[in-house]
């Protein structure tokens, strides 16, 4: 058997990067050191004159956060995998055999930015990273909420119903203190309703009801980049029309809005869904983006109990092939980077999915410098 010689580690990273090693890709396009100043305000670490372990770099723990958002990856599995792979080892700035974060720093790092807010200010930051580099909002804005799952809750009826009048966990279960933090009282139950396909002999299909439990991601982006601009997380079973006002941008240098505004299915039996209700179009939301300059753009119903009207019609299907860019944002986020909630709470619930929105728009600008230099 050969040994190591040695430089048989150099040799070996060295052999990684002829392969294409996509971390070292990662740490040259993307600034990491610009979020240093937020992160330093955030953590608000000592001097050191009290002794004690000092604390491992910051940039190189927010390095650890999107490394684990980007593969939907748990703290423990993540300090596993710091210490098995080397690419990880490198492009964190961590020497073969040094000590590394465990799980329980990497938690303790998270929740430290979590309370101190500090997660929408980074996103901020690579936001400005961006129009530096010349990836200004541009081309309008598409808005859409997704549902994301989190741990399902078995509970009765009676909890159930005080979870839903607004008790927190430690009132319904006083006498159970370790049940009750692993409740989540914040996450909610909602259908998601998915159309059918036509039947053989061409008749509609019966739309299907799935029930889901856990939060909403909704979100706005760029029609130009594709960029994730400004998001907001809330319960599932917060209305997607009534998040427009909180995810559109003042910033984008066109004025056109587009959002899906077909008119969700009443749900009487559960309660869910008050008649009436709609995804983003509304009289309202109309009113608002024009007293904001904005131009709707957002799908028109149906008018109840007669058919489409051919031009409205067609102008929806233009819509829809604009606004459908949104779609593949989730869909990379749930395929290729598994996004499920597993913490508890929305506080924690958000951190989790602005952390992946970030590692999205990190992914996004890779993409356009990828062809960039390939024109």
């Amino acid at each position: 058997m050969r040994k190591a010689g040695l430089f048989g580690l150099s040799d070996h990273l060295n052999r990684l990067s002829a392969y294409g090693d996509p971390l070292e890709e990662l740490g040259r396009i993307i600034d990491f050191e610009s979020f240093r100043p937020t992160l330093v305000a955030a953590l608000a670490y000592g001097d050191g004159m009290r002794g004690g372990r000092p604390p491992y770099d910051p940039v190189a723990m927010l390095k650890v956060l999107i490394l684990a958002a980007q593969n939907n990856v748990s703290d423990a599995r993540m300090e596993y995998l710091i210490r098995d792979r080397l690419i990880w080892l490198r492009f964190l700035g961590f020497d073969l055999g040094v000590p590394t974060p465990d799980a329980n720093m990497i938690r303790l790092f998270r929740e430290k930015l979590t309370e101190a807010g500090a997660l929408d200010t980074l996103f901020a930051d690579f936001d400005k990273q961006l129009k530096e580099r010349g990836y200004l909002a541009m081309g309008g804005q598409i808005v859409d909420a997704t549902l994301v799952a989190a741990s399902k809750q078995r509970n009765t009826q009676a909890e159930k119903d005080a979870i839903k009048a607004g008790k927190k966990a430690g009132e319904i279960w006083p006498d159970e203190p370790a049940r009750a933090a692993q409740k989540d009282t914040d996450a909610r139950w909602t259908l998601k309703f998915a159309k059918a396909k036509p039947t053989a002999d061409g008749k509609p299909g019966i739309d299907i009801a799935i029930s889901s439990f856990g939060y909403k991601s909704s979100i706005s982006i760029c029609r130009a980049f594709g960029f994730i601009r400004k998001s907001k997380v809330t319960d599932a079973a917060r209305f997607d029309g009534r998040m427009l006002r909180d995810v559109v941008t003042n910033d984008n240098t066109a004025s056109d809005v587009w959002a899906k505004g077909t008119k969700v299915p009443l749900a009487s039996a559960s309660g869910m869904f008050p008649e009436g209700d709609t995804a983003y179009r509304s009289q309202a939301n109309e009113q608002w983006l024009k007293r904001q300059g904005r131009v709707s753009r957002i799908h028109r119903k149906k008018p109840r109990g007669k058919p489409m009207p051919e031009r409205i019609a067609k102008a929806n299907a233009i819509k829809s092939k604009i606004r459908a860019r949104v779609e593949h944002v989730f869909a990379q986020q749930k395929d290729k980077m598994g996004l499920f909630i597993r913490t508890i709470g929305i506080k924690r619930a958000a951190a989790k999915i602005t952390l992946v929105n970030l590692a999205y728009n990190m992914n996004r600008l890779i993409f356009h410098e990828r062809r960039t230099a390939m024109e």
